[in-house]
């Protein structure tokens, strides 16, 4: 009977607590019903902290930007993973990888431990292993309709993304105005996206779901595409004759247009998109400055569109779960959108670049990662609403380094080429510094692989490092 009586006294304990109205108690009931307490009311005494939660240090950090009750990773390895997202680029350092003559990485992705897939302005998709530099190249899906040479510029691959599970790849196709898909780990092809689809180049690709993904085009419209699980889990057909794989052709499950804005309404082209998990709404950057934003289910439906403050040259998106914010880079700026708000509470941040430009942006916790058009790479505290900064030297025979200096991480030579175009046109000048299109964390290893190749569009180089 005395287990069966102790068990008893634990059950009612906390409903006896509650009953006496103390706002203490109230609190400690309401928090054990978090998932952070797990089920019941059965609680651990070494987890019953209300002193701590009313504490003027709970309070101020539940003001803090992105503070979200039970979201993000909690107890000491919450802490500890901030800790180190805030210290490891600090501790980054560079090894170039050699790509050839590949002209210009627009987009990459890790798709394990060592390799990652990217795709190039040449209209290259390959895989490079970051260990021994190999690259292994992907063939590209074909149009099921032959496509005029007229039709197919030097616009190349601009986007590659992998769905929540990783199981599946998207990214353009041979036709650049074509959505492709291949299976992972193995990249058979999947699909192809060529029917009553996109116009003109696909720059934008966002997954929405493991079967549903989102592209954006040169043309103005955002289209969703559904991917059949029966195309993946079926067997791959061969051709008799020439041994290709077999690929399903499909149309988007629905289009919609970008609204023609009155101050420039016949640049309305799709630039980037991003895809809030948790509000089920996809956002996207037009380069006529606007941002809109679309509830995403079965179909989009409209539900904002939004001036930007900086309105040059707005190529790239990145969204946080945890922040609930937009991250737009610009000519020269990163601007913050919380729309939540009324009014921003996050101002606004100057890359000061020499207006290269923002080309590539990430978001981990609070900390965003911005590469410049100048071959940088620099590292924001949102929180702090600052810039991370140099360590100060620490070894006892050298004075302290300088204090409150900009962490910047500046790029290799990477390659380029030393064509006519280079000699006449750029008065045979060794070095451009390397616009930084694209870049990836793998944080499990701590390792950041970036890419890019020279700013002007004339120029043909390449650049890819990995920092760890």
């Amino acid at each position: 009977m005395a287990p069966q009586q102790t068990g008893s006294r634990k059950r009612k304990a906390p409903a006896a607590e509650a009953g006496a109205g103390s706002s203490a108690s109230r609190g400690l009931a309401a928090a054990a019903a978090t998932p952070e307490y797990g089920e019941g009311l059965l609680l651990p005494k070494k987890q019953k902290r209300p002193a701590a939660r009313r504490s003027l240090l709970r309070y101020l950090k539940g003001r803090e930007v992105g503070a979200r009750g039970c979201a993000g990773p909690r107890g000491f390895e919450g802490e500890l993973r901030a800790y180190a997202v805030h210290k490891l680029p600090a501790l980054l350092t560079e090894r170039e990888l050699a790509l050839g003559t590949l002209n210009k990485v627009f987009a990459s992705q890790w798709l394990n431990a060592r390799q990652v897939v990217c795709g190039t302005k040449c209209n290259t998709l390959f895989v490079v292993d970051v260990h021994s530099s190999h690259i292994t190249r992907i063939p590209l899906l074909r149009d099921r309709a032959p496509v005029l040479a007229r039709d197919q510029p030097s616009c190349g691959i601009h986007a590659i993304e992998l769905n929540p599970s990783k199981t599946l790849l998207a990214t353009g196709g041979e036709n650049p105005n074509s959505l492709a898909v291949y299976q992972l780990p193995t990249l058979d092809p999947v699909c192809l996206g060529d029917r009553h689809g996109h116009k003109d180049w696909i720059f934008t690709i966002a997954w929405m779901s493991d079967t549903v993904v989102a592209s954006g085009s040169r043309d103005g419209t955002v289209a969703l595409w559904r991917v059949d699980p029966d195309m993946c889990h079926g067997s791959i057909a061969w051709h008799n004759d020439v041994g290709l794989p077999v690929y399903a052709h499909i149309r988007p499950k629905n289009m919609e247009t970008i609204p023609r804005a009155s101050t420039s309404p016949t640049n309305r082209k799709v630039r980037a998109l991003a895809f809030s998990g948790k509000n089920e709404e996809l956002g996207a950057v037009s380069l006529d400055g606007y941002f809109h934003l679309w509830k995403a289910r079965s179909t989009l439906c409209r539900l904002l569109s939004v001036r930007l403050p900086y309105c040059r040259e707005n190529v790239c998106l990145t969204y946080c779960d945890e922040l609930s914010l937009y991250a737009v880079g610009s000519q020269s700026h990163v601007s913050f959108l919380d729309l939540r708000q009324c009014q921003q509470n996050v101002r606004p941040l100057c890359s000061r670049e020499g207006g290269t430009g923002v080309r590539s942006l990430s978001f981990y916790q609070h900390i965003i990662t911005i590469g410049t058009g100048h071959g940088s790479l620099l590292f924001y505290d949102i929180r702090a609403q600052k810039f991370l900064e140099e360590r100060a030297s620490a070894s006892p025979g050298s004075s302290p380094g300088p204090r409150g200096r900009k962490l910047k991480l500046t790029s290799g030579r990477g390659w380029l080429n030393h064509d006519d175009l280079w000699v006449n046109y750029f008065g045979g000048v060794d070095e451009f510094p390397n616009a930084l299109y694209t870049h990836c964390y793998n944080w499990p290893e701590m390792k950041l692989f970036v890419a890019g190749g020279p700013l002007p569009s004339g120029l043909h180089g390449n650049y890819a490092g990995l920092w760890s």
